[in-house]
């Protein structure tokens, strides 16, 4: 019930944010030419399936261009993923999140192969940063590779503002930039990766982070997030 309060009390304010001078959802021509390609279209769940489920997104809904989540996932069910795969690429997006609430953006990710989409991919951590009701660890912060790499000097934007991130993966070189920040910088399968990997929350989880591509991925994890302008350029 408290989930279901926290969305009828946010969304319509999170709708409207602060003005948007330029359209949504849509590409420039220099963008364009740039070889972008956006993975929302302000309209539909057109390009997104469910992680594990059928091609039909649940949950979901776009609002006045808006993609919002449910607000009432758990651990194991309502994440969304792309249709196709990425290698190397440069991620955009545009996020903001509701009070108490917690969201990643996911790459990488393999289906079938483990029941929850974080066994699989590194996530790109959303959350409540002031707001969060428990004690966090340094790298459960926004901006984080979750549960690895702490985010450096990030500054998340009050919560009913919109943050920018962009997640670029060449190789083996993964870098996380907030608001225009470079907050996280790592290279996968590193002796450093591997340290971290074997010592911490993954150490019993021989699948993540160990695909070298994958889908894209998007959070319902028990909190409200809206996402737009989701766009990508393949490296």
């Amino acid at each position: 019930m408290r989930n279901i309060l926290l969305i009828a009390l946010f969304a319509f304010p999170f709708l409207s944010g602060q003005a948007q001078t330029n359209p949504i959802n849509q590409l420039t021509e220099k963008e364009v030419i740039d070889g972008w390609q956006l993975l929302f279209n302000g309209k539909d769940l057109n390009g997104w399936k469910l992680f594990n489920g059928g091609e039909e997104v649940t949950g979901w809904k776009v609002i006045d261009g808006i993609l919002t989540n449910s607000g009432i996932g758990s651990d194991h069910g309502g994440d969304i993923i792309t249709t196709k795969q990425f290698q190397n690429f440069e991620l955009y997006l545009e996020w903001k999140i509701a009070p108490e609430s917690n969201s990643g953006i996911f790459f990488h990710v393999q289906e079938g192969k483990v029941k929850a989409i974080y066994e699989s991919g590194p996530e790109y951590q959303l959350l409540d940063d002031k707001g969060w009701p428990e004690k966090l660890e340094p790298s459960q912060y926004s901006g984080a590779n979750y549960a690895m790499h702490t985010p450096q000097n990030a500054e998340v934007k009050p919560l009913n503002e919109w943050n920018s991130t962009r997640i670029v993966v060449d190789g083996d070189h993964v870098q996380h930039f907030l608001n225009g920040s470079l907050v996280v910088d790592y290279i996968l399968w590193s002796d450093d990766w591997h340290q971290r990997k074997n010592t911490g929350k993954w150490k019993d989880t021989s699948t993540y982070g160990m695909a070298k591509t994958g889908h894209i991925g998007l959070q319902d994890h028990g909190g409200l997030t809206q996402f737009r302008n989701i766009k990508i350029k393949e490296i």
